[in-house]
Order: structure tokens, then sequence, then C-alpha cells
């Protein structure tokens, strides 16, 4: 079986972590959607989802997001019912948040990149492009060229038996 939701939306609402009575840090939130069509002469359409984060998901989501901004889920559906004070039984389908990430939103210094710090945290150091294309790659800090990967010694696409 196979559960697997990706979705790219805005978030709609201020974000207020909670925890429960064990300690364990959730965060229920929606997104919404854009519709990739629309009819011509009617507004854009949106949809609009359900999500839920926990642990250290629902604490980073909590720190870096707010009302509007754009963000990327993974994770899965998950339906549930539940009593409401009525004595009525209600079906609800969630996104269970299994990672988030940031979209392209340009930091307001304009300087690019898609991160945008929360109040207290650091920002991140500079990313600077290889030094010398012979330089072998730093696997420790995940920095790549397109260099890193060339043929050596001048190689083409003709060399290859594929």
């Amino acid at each position: 079986m196979f559960n697997k939701v990706i979705m790219l939306g805005r978030v709609t609402q201020d974000l207020e972590l909670k925890t429960t009575p064990n300690g364990v840090s959730v965060l229920s939130f929606s997104i919404a959607v854009d519709r990739r069509f629309q009819n011509k002469g009617e507004e854009k359409k949106s949809d609009f989802f359900n999500c839920v984060a926990w642990r250290n998901e629902a604490e980073f989501i909590s720190r870096f997001w707010t009302k509007g901004r754009p963000i990327l889920i993974e994770g899965e559906l998950q339906n549930r019912s539940y009593v409401d004070k009525n004595g009525q039984t209600r079906y609800v389908t969630e996104i269970i948040v299994d990672r988030a990430a940031f979209t392209g939103d340009k930091r307001p210094d304009g300087a690019g990149g898609n991160y945008a710090p929360a109040q207290g945290y650091p920002e991140p150091p500079p990313q600077h492009p290889a030094e010398s294309t012979n330089a072998a790659p730093s696997a420790s800090n995940g920095s790549y060229t397109a260099a890193d990967f060339a043929p050596k010694g001048g190689a083409s696409d003709d060399d290859y038996p594929f």
C-alpha cells in the first residue's frame, strides 16, 4: 500500500503550537492550494486542506511559517472520526505532515534564497560557490557544483557506452 501526499500551498491562519498532556508538541493548521485551471471570467479557486504535524516538525513549522506564507508539505492522508458535543459523529480527513519545506520566497534583504528567520533565530551562513572546479566536493556541507560531476580528462558524451 502507498499513501503519500505532496502539497504546495499557503498557510491559512496564524499558527498556535500546542502540547499534549504527555508533553508532545502538536500543530493543527490548514493550507490553501490553488487549482490549476479556471474558467474564463471566473476567479481562481482554491482547495483547503487540514494538516497536523507532531513533535519536531510541529515546532519547526510554528517557528518559521506565518499566515499567508507558502509551504511545501509532504505526508500521508488519514481519516478519523469523533463525536461532537451534540452527539453527532463527524469525519475528518487530514494530512499528517512528515516534512515541511521552504519554497522560493525571497528574504527581506533581497538576497534571494528561501530562508526567513523567525525572531531570535540567526541568519544562516552565506553559501558561496566552490572556489575551484578542481576542488573536491565537500560532502560535509553538501556544496556541490556541476563541475563536481563533469567527466574527468575531457571525456565527451560519445565516450560512454550508453
